[in-house]
């Protein structure tokens, strides 16, 4: 794995430290925030206030990809992210990277100023997604999934959990490189909650260093999460923080390069003494 990535001028540094990727959903429905920043002053204000807590990345999505989700048209996708970008590129340096499985909404997300696609379907939905990165020649997160927002839950049968995750992410990254996206611009995540049962979200976390044979850094997305709201019974996903916490302590121990999450000051928090317990080098 190549140890550092340059977004927007800034360094990425694998293994040295962690870093956060706040959560900026600019949807009506999401499980946690839906409808808190769906305009551009309360998005905007909620992505200064995660640069003040010392977030590295801004993660905006506007297709809610809770369990059941709704498909919105691109139409719609194009219309609830393109103005926020717009406002935060003119107030914020941050990399900013653009929640989608759909290849012209990246398109025009990079083209408006966003640095890094994120797509949850590692590429899959949309056989346009992987050539068109390669072409705008940004970073990608590769996550895995089986089946869409609305059939995952059913898509949980695994005769071997880690090993089936690792091949597909596999076969995603060579997808990626054979269309010419720099191996050093991919990132993979396991993807926790989708297409996972409360036993393999764990397992997924006690096991995540294995992903590590891959070579790419590895982003987890744990937060506020319904396997901690069951281990909690807390079905408040805002009252989730401190199991957040927990997870996302449990992740930098099995060697998380990034943790996407809601609570950036907390888990700023949480990241730097985690660093300083778990890292090598300091």
């Amino acid at each position: 794995m190549s140890n550092k990535l340059i977004i927007r001028e800034r360094c990425f540094v694998w293994e040295q430290r962690t870093y956060l990727m706040g959560v900026l959903n600019v949807t009506p429905d999401s499980f946690s925030d839906g409808g808190a920043f769906n305009n551009s002053a309360a998005a905007l204000a909620q992505a200064q206030a995660m640069v003040a807590a010392g977030v590295d990345i801004i993660d905006v999505g506007g297709q809610s990809t809770r369990p059941g989700a709704e498909q919105i048209t691109v139409a719609e996708e194009l219309n609830r992210v393109l103005p926020i970008l717009q406002v935060l590129r003119r107030e914020i340096t941050v990399p900013i990277s653009v929640d989608t499985t759909r290849a012209s909404v990246a398109r025009a997300s990079i083209e408006t100023g966003a640095d890094i696609i994120n797509d949850i379907s590692g590429g899959t939905f949309d056989s346009e997604m992987l050539p068109t990165v390669a072409s705008l020649d940004v970073p990608i997160v590769l996550m895995h999934i089986q089946g869409t927002p609305q059939t995952m839950q059913q898509m949980t049968n695994y005769q071997d959990l880690m090993g089936e995750i690792s091949n597909f992410l596999a076969a995603r990254i060579l997808a990626a490189t054979t269309v010419g996206i720099d191996h050093r611009k991919i990132i993979i995540d396991p993807g926790i909650g989708f297409a996972k049962n409360y036993e393999q979200n764990l397992e997924l976390l006690r096991q995540l260093r294995a992903l590590k044979a891959l070579n790419c850094p590895i982003l987890v997305g744990a937060s506020r999460k319904s396997f901690i709201g069951r281990i909690l019974n807390q079905p408040d996903p805002q009252a989730r923080v401190w199991g957040t916490a927990a997870a996302c302590c449990a992740a930098i121990s099995q060697g998380a390069d990034i943790l996407r999450v809601h609570d950036v000051q907390e888990m700023r928090d949480v990241s730097l003494v985690a660093d300083a317990l778990f890292r090598q080098e300091r």
